[in-house]
């Protein structure tokens, strides 16, 4: 298992999206900033306050210049309503076999039980800038993450 740090470039990798579109990272990175977030579970009160706290965020990380993508191991499905239900608007994908989150050595938490919470915040080179690895602190992953973007500016 690899492990994505800061200075290390985005690896390579396509997912469905909760509308069933591919994505292929590669044809994002050199267009925008890129706030990747992993998170344990759709629907889950930590995941949930994350998420809305993204979407809430989410014309400050337009001005950022910087897409917004969550990663974790559900369906396409529940993405889907998991983005409808809160009126998500930015990318989920969906790893169901954990290989994306593997790719980026993405620990579990201190019990083995939970997928980790980590965001990686990459300039627009794909070279990722910075880190923020919290299972507990599910909303200060969006405020890391605008803190590291102004910096970019």
């Amino acid at each position: 298992m690899s492990k994505i740090e800061t200075g290390s470039k985005i690896p390579s990798f396509t997912l469905p999206d909760q509308h069933g579109n591919m994505v292929d990272i590669n044809t994002l990175i050199g267009k925008k900033n890129l706030v990747i977030y992993f998170y344990p579970k759709d629907d889950s009160p930590g995941c949930t306050k994350e998420a809305c706290y993204f979407r809430d965020q989410f014309e400050v990380f337009n001005q950022a210049d910087a897409l917004i993508i969550g990663i974790s191991g559900q369906s396409v499905e529940s993405h889907k309503k998991f983005a409808d239900k809160y009126r998500l608007s930015y990318t989920l994908l969906s790893d169901t076999e954990n290989k994306v989150r593997k790719l980026f050595g993405v620990p579990t938490n201190m019990l083995g039980i939970l997928p980790g919470r980590v965001t990686y915040i990459a300039d627009k080179s794909g070279t990722v800038v910075h880190i923020f690895n919290s299972q507990g602190q599910a909303t200060r992953h969006v405020d890391e993450a605008l803190r590291v973007l102004k910096s970019l500016r």
